[in-house]
């Protein structure tokens, strides 16, 4: 599957080592993998981020923009791994991989899946401090950056 969504952690080498074993059609290979910061949007400090979702729903959308991506670059494979529920500052909460023949298609792939995650995709996200927690607002920076893929 191309994309899940989970509540557990993954391990990132583990999810490249099962995606690329046995490949010899790629020459890049792609990753990002976003890890919950210690500090809030505020600056204070963090104590758990809380990711919530619509399942189903969310699956749906992501695999929509998964197939986007494969319809603007040509890749070989695509790897999207959303976690949801209580996450902890240090542990990671979303991976990326994207491999195709050459690096150019797999890097931009990439930047585009995670400006999309960033900015469009049916997540809600809560930040747990010692003053309380408060959702997260979306930032004005990475609806610009999202932006540029719609000019083309």
């Amino acid at each position: 599957m191309a994309v899940r969504v989970q509540e557990r952690p993954f391990d990132l080498g583990a999810e490249v080592a099962a995606l690329t074993v046995g490949r010899t059609d790629v020459g890049a290979i792609v990753t990002f993998s976003g890890v919950c910061r210690d500090r809030a949007d505020s600056g204070a400090q963090l104590a758990a981020l809380t990711l919530e979702h619509y399942p189903g729903m969310t699956e749906e959308e992501l695999g929509r923009i998964e197939a986007e991506a494969r319809a603007r670059w040509p890749l070989a494979d695509v790897l999207v791994v959303h976690r949801v529920g209580r996450i902890m500052p240090g542990e990671m909460i979303v991976l990326v991989v994207t491999i195709s023949a050459h690096r150019k298609a797999a890097f931009e792939a990439a930047e585009f899946l995670m400006d999309y995650l960033k900015t469009s995709a049916p997540f809600w996200k809560s930040e747990e401090t010692a003053d309380g927690t408060n959702w997260v607002a979306a930032k004005g920076s990475d609806d610009d950056a999202a932006d540029r893929w719609k000019r083309g």
